[in-house]
């Protein structure tokens, strides 16, 4: 499957903006899908999880309650809405997919294909 991360931006500190990622081929609604992000110098952390369902969106401490991550599998798209937005948000977001169940959503190596990246700027 391939992946296409969209809806990065420059936004002032406080507000929204809603990133989609369009994925390729049948199969999409067999995957769990993740968006992660990348801030510059630190290493990729993981930010929101839907599994293949719909069901059960996972988050990470820092985005709860501010972002919601969604998705339209007959679309094939899944959607990640930021509201509240901080500068700590600034970094490159990605979006990934797994087509194997594991209990853990938050950890990268378990996903199978990652799009190419959108970036988020946070001004204060």
């Amino acid at each position: 499957v391939q992946l296409q991360a969209s809806g990065g931006g420059l936004v002032q500190a406080g507000g929204s903006l809603r990133l989609s990622c369009a994925a390729s081929g049948r199969t999409f609604s067999r995957y769990d899908m993740g968006w992660f992000r990348q801030a510059p110098g630190k290493e990729r952390e993981f930010v929101a999880a839907i599994s293949w369902s719909g069901g059960n969106p996972y988050y990470a401490d820092s985005v709860k309650g501010r972002f919601t991550i969604s998705r339209d599998n007959a679309k094939n798209a899944v959607y990640l809405h930021m509201s509240s937005l901080e500068p700590e948000d600034t970094a490159v977001y990605f979006c990934a997919a797994r087509y194997t169940y594991y209990r853990e959503y938050d950890v990268g190596s378990l996903y199978n294909y990652w799009g190419q990246g959108t970036e988020v700027t946070v001004s204060s």
